[in-house]
């Protein structure tokens, strides 16, 4: 999975279960962390209104908080430079093709469906 510095909220707890599972490698640069939930007041006389942090995730392992301010840390760290990525150059992408490659060696396809039972009789 890539993962980069301007995802946050459910784009750092999607990465979390991902890697939690070990579902595979996550690729980039940690995230900045920023999951606790904001709610919204009743509208003020003005217009506008009042965004309060009223939630987030934890642990179900330790019961402590997870991720908020601190973010998910990739397996494999690599940025993508402004530039190299301006001219056509992906660094995270390609290290993520690069890694499939690699796994790919020792996947064993998954066994064939089974033909249905015949029930009618």
């Amino acid at each position: 999975m890539l993962i980069d510095r301007y995802s946050a909220s459910d784009g750092d707890l999607f990465p979390y279960g991902f890697n939690k599972l070990g579902l595979g490698p996550l690729i980039g640069v940690r995230r900045w962390g920023g999951v606790v939930g904001i709610s919204g007041s009743l509208p003020f006389v003005d217009g506008g209104d009042l965004r309060k942090p009223e939630f987030t995730s934890f642990s179900s392992d330790t019961g402590e908080w997870i991720i908020e301010g601190h973010g998910v840390d990739p397996d494999i760290e690599i940025d993508n430079d402004p530039y190299r990525e301006y001219m056509g150059q992906d660094d995270q992408l390609n290290k993520a093709i690069e890694q499939i490659k690699v796994m790919l060696k020792d996947y064993k396809p998954l066994p064939q469906i089974p033909q249905a039972p015949d029930r009618s009789k």
